[in-house]
């Protein structure tokens, strides 16, 4: 008789170290240019303003992560930014990143925000299309400037 697996998936938060190093291979994908050490300091600095970092995990495995912080500006009054965004590249296109988006706009919703908001890199065509899937509009051009 064939044995059935059973596959776990949960949305928890990384609240220590020890989740936060669980995460980073998830992160690299995304922000390269962070060593693991560096991401944990900034993370655990951001999250004494803030800063919330959800991970979603199947079985022992974390292969997705969302990074958002609660905001309020005239612009959009109370919102969801979401900072970091991303899925494992073996792990894309399995629904993970909807279950996340699916995650932060409830929470959106009982935190009584009007809106979640992003940045997107021009150049990241497939998440282009999740968020319009989910209802995103682009609405701006975001402009920086190094010093």
């Amino acid at each position: 008789m064939p044995t059935l697996q059973v596959c776990t998936t949960a949305i928890h938060e990384a609240c220590d170290s020890t989740a936060l190093q669980r995460c980073y291979p998830v992160v690299q994908e995304l922000r390269p240019h962070l060593s693991e050490p560096q991401f944990i300091v900034q993370v655990l600095r951001q999250q004494a303003t803030g800063y919330h970092l959800m991970y979603l995990q199947v079985g022992d495995d974390i292969v997705s992560i969302l990074g958002y912080r609660l905001t309020e500006q005239l612009a959009w009054g109370k919102a969801i930014y979401i900072d970091d965004f991303a899925t494992l590249l073996s792990a894309r296109g399995l629904g993970h990143g909807s279950m996340l988006l699916e995650w932060v706009e409830q929470k959106a919703r009982s935190e009584q925000c009007q809106q979640i908001h992003l940045d997107t890199g021009p150049h990241r065509h497939a998440a282009h299309r999740l968020y319009i899937h989910y209802g995103f509009k682009l609405s701006a051009y975001h402009m920086f400037k190094n010093l």
